[in-house]
């Protein structure tokens, strides 16, 4: 049977349209088997010796601070630095008016010089009495009155030899010297104001370098610390460490070295101060300081990423990529946070796989696709710190310390 050519074009438009039909319906179902994967991130668990920290809000204060007083008063007539410089033990800071202790020293010496002739002529008077009596020619009583009148003149020479003493020293007190090198606050007084003695502060003084961090700790965080202290063999001191107000770690190391004798009866804590070098001078008594305080080390411990935990019903889990390629929920036990990770005491070993990002929505069973990184391109840390200041890079504001390097004074 011949036919048409109008029928062998139908048959033709029929056969292509099969085609595309079951052909499209062969691309939407591998299209939907590709967007069955789950997008995710992944990395390996973490297993390495972990020293825990102990963070605790604290501040900075001067290791010697002392207020410059005067010892005598009077007017400030001569100001021989300003606020905020570097000073040596022994320059000279103020001087006050010594007009008056001018003439107390006069004075003072003045009836010294009297008492001394009175002195002479009892001793004169006693030398010829002692004479007289010898020969009878007066009573015994006479010549014993006069030695008292001469012991009575030699203690009151001694006392004006003292106010003598007393009027120069309170003259040298007029002028009132560094009594260690440090640097000055800015509470200085101005020339012309009066100043009482030992009340009135001319100035506070303070050491910059070294300088105290002080925080407080609870009873049972003392009595943890001072027990793994105990349990370790080398008995290495705690490690200290401050992060400062804008995030960043300081670079230096302290040493505790002050522990208060007794916990505060208000807030049962404990005071504690921990020293730091401060050769540049950043810090300054007064600064906010986080201090971290390392001291136990858990040996070989697995860590996960706190973004991995999720939490339900009270209990925490991760999801963990098993040996399909699908995900796999795992009830964990967490223990201490170190920076960006958790601790895992039981529920996860170090083969695992965790996942750290896709988990919006994630459920138990469903086939992955797993992108893994490491903890660096997802920006995780043992450390809370985001950054640390460079110990050699100095201040960005000049430092007049004539005890820092040239490039930290500005120079």
């Amino acid at each position: 049977m011949v036919l048409s050519k109008a029928k062998l074009m139908t048959m033709a438009a029929i056969f292509a349209a099969s085609s595309i039909v079951f052909g499209g319906c062969g691309n939407k179902d591998q299209q939907q088997a590709q967007v069955q994967k789950a997008q995710v991130k992944a990395m390996s668990v973490i297993r390495r010796d972990t020293p825990l920290a102990s963070e605790y809000a604290g501040h900075l204060v001067g290791t010697d601070e002392v207020k410059v007083q005067s010892k005598v008063n009077g007017n400030v007539v001569e100001k021989f630095v300003v606020g905020g410089q570097y000073v040596q033990q022994g320059q000279l800071l103020y001087r006050i008016d010594s007009r008056q202790y001018e003439s107390a020293v006069l004075q003072a010496q003045a009836q010294a010089a009297e008492a001394e002739v009175r002195l002479n002529n009892a001793r004169l008077d006693l030398a010829r009495y002692e004479e007289l009596l010898r020969d009878g020619a007066i009573p015994e009583q006479q010549a014993t009155t006069q030695a008292a009148t001469v012991r009575s003149y030699e203690a009151a020479l001694a006392a004006n030899e003292a106010s003598i003493r007393l009027a120069m020293q309170n003259l040298a007190d007029t002028e009132i010297y560094a009594p260690m090198s440090g640097q000055l606050g800015v509470d200085d007084v101005a020339v012309g104001t009066f100043v009482s003695a030992g009340q009135t502060t001319l100035v506070t003084l303070g050491a910059p370098d070294p300088i105290f961090a002080q925080f407080s700790i609870s009873e049972s965080d003392y009595l943890h610390f001072m027990t793994v202290q105990n349990m370790q063999s080398d008995h290495n001191p705690i490690e200290v460490t401050i992060t400062l107000a804008d995030g960043k770690e300081y670079p230096f190391r302290g040493q505790i070295v002050e522990v208060d004798r007794q916990l505060a009866n208000s807030t049962g804590s404990l005071i504690m101060k921990a020293i730091f070098p401060n050769p540049s001078g950043l810090l300054m008594p007064g600064m906010f300081a986080r201090v971290k305080l390392t001291g136990e080390v858990i040996p070989n411990a697995i860590l996960v990423p706190q973004r991995s935990v999720q939490q339900l019903l009270g209990k925490s889990f991760v999801m963990v990529v098993n040996a399909e390629g699908k995900s796999e929920a795992r009830t964990v036990e967490l223990g201490e946070q170190v920076g960006s990770y958790f601790v895992v005491t039981k529920g996860i070993n170090v083969n695992d796989t965790v996942i750290v990002e896709g988990l919006t929505n994630l459920r138990e069973g469903v086939e992955l696709a797993v992108t893994n990184v490491t903890p660096g391109e997802m920006g995780f840390s043992l450390s809370n710190a985001t950054s640390t200041y460079d110990a050699d890079a100095g201040l960005t504001a000049p430092n007049t310390n004539p005890n820092a390097p040239d490039n930290l004074r500005g120079k």
